[in-house]
């Protein structure tokens, strides 16, 4: 394989990266390091099979150069700052939806026909139906980032139809683990350096959410690859179970021995487009033989493991 992956020096882009070196195959990273980090290319940057591109997606002709004589992309870049779309709505539209009409247009001038896309369970908004399948129906959207990412998957769609381009949407739940550097868990982690004794929580801490680690996330994505090889195929992934937010300060408490007293901002939402309940089946994935390896629960402690390690991480997102 000669892949191109978008948002390669970022979390989850990185971790595939590796992966796909160790795999044997030849990669391109591009990335404009907004967010990423070159730092968790080091190990990628001593493979011969690698070389990264900096530089910015939505330069349709930069990206075309770079994606020359790639057959896969792994579109991963995306701006994932959900909490605070609403103030910088023209974000959402050109990072998550605009860049992919680049990608896919790069695709075409490269002769690539296989993609694989980081959508995200927020497109199902507020669904009826838990766990929510693939084929729930869409509600009206409460997110600018789930509305960006679903304009993507539509794009995509229609691509594979006029093109003939193989694609596989995966629509995770939050991720979490090694090189993690936004998100629930990097937050309260922060604080309780900074405050032991308390932590501010948005919400009123009973809003069920499931959560998946970065390494059964790339081996879903790894595994569609290799089996599905022609088509549209769409895959929640996700793990089999959920918790509140408060098991999750639970675990994180017991974990760094700390027990601080909760201030609550209160609502069952902690931020305007927040679902207060997001569990997918996955049974559509695991039907190609993948399962998650780690709980909910491993897979906070490997996170805060990893920023207790990487304390320049909290350092560069200040």
């Amino acid at each position: 394989m000669r892949a191109f992956v978008t948002g390669a020096a970022g979390f989850i882009g990185s971790n595939l990266v590796d992966r796909l070196l160790a795999l044997g195959h030849d990669v391109t990273g591009f990335d404009n390091l907004s967010t990423g980090f070159r730092r968790f290319l080091e190990s990628a940057q001593t493979n011969p099979r690698f070389r990264l591109v900096e530089g910015d997606l939505l330069d349709l002709d930069a990206v075309t150069r770079a994606m020359a004589g790639a057959d896969f992309v792994f579109h991963l870049a995306a701006n994932a700052d959900v909490r605070f779309g609403p103030d910088h709505p023209r974000r959402d539209l050109e990072q998550n939806t605009i860049v992919t009409w680049n990608v896919l247009e790069a695709m075409r001038a490269a002769g690539a026909r296989r993609i694989a896309f980081s959508s995200t369970g927020s497109v199902y908004g507020e669904p009826e139906i838990f766990p929510t399948p693939e084929t729930a129906p869409f509600p009206v959207q409460t997110s600018l980032y789930g509305a960006s990412k679903l304009a993507a998957e539509g794009m995509i769609a229609a691509y594979a139809t006029a093109f003939g381009y193989q694609a596989c949407i995966f629509r995770f739940v939050s991720i979490l683990g090694e090189r993690y550097t936004h998100g629930h868990v990097f937050d309260f982690y922060r604080q309780l350096l900074e405050h032991p004794e308390r932590l501010d929580v948005l919400g009123n801490g009973r809003q069920r959410k499931s959560y998946l680690y970065v390494q059964d996330c790339v081996n879903a994505i790894l595994l569609a690859a290799e089996r599905c090889t022609d088509g549209l195929h769409i895959f929640n992934l996700g793990t089999d179970e959920y918790c509140q937010v408060n098991d999750s300060i639970g675990w994180i408490g017991g974990h760094l021995g700390l027990a601080p007293e909760l201030k609550y901002a209160g609502g069952e939402r902690g931020w305007v487009g927040d679902s207060p309940f997001i569990f997918l089946d996955c049974a559509r994935m695991r039907a190609l033989g993948w399962k998650p390896e780690l709980t909910i629960r491993q897979g906070i402690v490997r996170t805060l493991e990893f920023l207790r390690r990487n304390p320049w991480v909290l350092e560069v997102r200040e």
